[in-house]
């Protein structure tokens, strides 16, 4: 709240996302909304905390909230097959190993593809590597994760990274 009353609120927010996801929702199909939430909150957070308070663009706040179920998908994924023997049932365990390892790239590159294209303007040579770089590792961890697990997550790492530089390249947008 020190940041402001806007700030404070959007961070309470992505708490209260975290809050649920513990007490109730992660063993539900639902458990990718508090991800959503809490991963779009904290671009809301920084850009709110600025002076003059502004909202940060719909792009930036789209994204976070695309590489939070990204992120979702990412953590279930090494522990997907003693979750479900333990009876967990959250949302990605409803696709099973493969459809999760298989569903992980889509939010990470969505995410990728609404940084290097929303933005006002032409999309510039950044965005168009990074969107290329992107879907070529979430293909390669795709492909190669149906003979090692680790590689799909690895992949979805690189692409959350790629994510994650272009959202500083485009930082000065979001304030």
């Amino acid at each position: 709240l020190a940041c402001g009353a806007r700030a404070g609120t959007v961070h309470l927010v992505g708490v209260g996302a975290a809050w649920a996801y513990d007490l109730r929702l992660k063993a539900t199909a639902w458990s990718w909304v508090p991800y959503a939430v809490g991963f779009a909150s904290l671009p809301s957070f920084v850009a709110l905390g600025l002076p003059g308070q502004p909202w940060p663009p719909w792009w930036v706040v789209t994204a976070g909230a695309l590489l939070g179920v990204g992120a979702h998908l990412g953590d279930v994924l090494p522990d997907i097959r003693s979750d479900l023997a333990l009876g967990v049932r959250g949302w990605p365990h409803r696709f099973g190993p493969d459809g999760a390892r298989l569903l992980l790239p889509v939010p990470l590159v969505t995410a990728t593809a609404v940084l290097a294209l929303a933005p006002a303007g032409p999309p510039d040579r950044w965005g168009a590597t990074a969107l290329a770089a992107a879907v070529l590792a979430a293909a390669t961890g795709t492909v190669m994760g149906r003979r090692r697990e680790r590689t799909a997550f690895g992949a979805a790492v690189v692409v959350a990274a790629v994510d994650v530089a272009l959202l500083v390249l485009r930082g000065t947008g979001v304030g």
